[in-house]
C-alpha cells in the first residue's frame, strides 16, 4: 500500500520549490520580472517531473515490497542554486532511499533506479505530443498558450532531468543502472541524451512543426 510520511512531503514540497526557482532563475537569465512570469510555468512543466521522478523510483521500491523514502539533501539544495547562476542546474535536492539492508541486489537496484529517469522520458513524451495537439489553438487561445509554453518546456527539462540522472558518478541513478545492465543503460541515456540534443539544438516548439508538419 502506498505511504507518504509527513516528514517526507514536506522534504518533497521544498525540494519541489528549489528545483523550480533553480530552474527559473537559469532560464530568466536571473532577471526578476522574467523570473517571476517563469515560476508558474517551471513549477508545472519541470516540478512535475521531478516529483514523479522520485515517486517513480517509490513506487519502483514498493514493487518489490521494499520501504521508500524521499530525503531532502540540503547541500543539493544549494548546489542547485548557486549552480544556476552559472547556466546549469546540480538537480540533485534529494533522493529516495530504498530500505532493503543486503537484499537489494544489482538487478533489482537497478531497475528502481531506472524508474526515475524511464517516467521523465515518458513524460517529455507526452508534453510533446500534447504540445502538438494544440499547437493551433495555441495561437488564438491565452490559455492554450500557456499550456503550450508549459509543454515545450516539459519536454526540455524532462529531457535533461533524464541525462542528468543517468550519469554514471557518485549515487546518481546512472550508477546503479550501469551496474545492472551497460547495454540498458547506453539505450536509455541515448534516447535521453538524443532528446536533450533535439531540445537544445531545434528547440521543443520546432520539434512539433516537424511533427505536425508546418515548415
Amino acid at each position: 500500500m502506498f505511504k507518504i510520511t509527513t516528514s517526507e512531503l514536506r522534504d518533497l514540497i521544498i525540494a519541489f520549490i528549489f528545483i523550480s526557482l533553480s530552474f527559473s532563475i537559469l532560464y530568466s537569465g536571473r532577471n526578476v520580472v522574467m523570473l517571476k512570469s517563469i515560476f508558474p510555468v517551471v513549477m508545472i512543466g519541470l516540478g512535475l517531473g521531478f516529483i514523479l521522478h522520485e515517486l517513480g523510483h517509490k513506487f519502483a521500491s514498493m514493487h518489490y515490497g521494499y520501504w521508500a523514502e524521499f530525503k531532502l539533501w540540503p547541500a543539493g539544495l544549494i548546489f542547485a542554486l548557486i549552480s544556476s547562476f552559472f547556466g546549469f542546474v546540480f538537480a540533485a535536492p534529494g533522493a529516495v532511499y530504498t530500505y532493503a539492508g543486503s537484499n537489494l541486489d544489482d538487478k533489482t537496484n537497478g531497475i528502481i533506479s531506472i524508474a526515475g529517469p524511464a517516467v521523465n522520458i515518458v513524460l517529455a513524451l507526452v508534453f510533446l505530443l500534447i504540445g502538438a495537439a494544440i499547437y493551433g489553438p495555441a495561437h488564438h487561445d491565452a490559455t492554450m498558450q500557456f499550456i503550450f509554453i508549459v509543454c515545450c518546456l516539459g519536454f526540455s527539462t524532462n529531457s535533461y532531468l533524464a541525462v542528468f540522472n543517468l550519469i554514471p558518478i557518485w549515487n546518481l541513478d546512472g550508477s546503479k543502472v550501469l551496474r545492472w545492465n551497460i547495454l540498458v543503460w547506453i539505450v536509455i541515456i541515448a534516447i535521453a541524451g538524443f532528446m536533450t540534443y533535439l531540445s537544445m539544438t531545434m528547440g521543443a516548439e520546432n520539434i512539433i512543426r516537424m511533427i505536425i508538419g508546418i515548415k
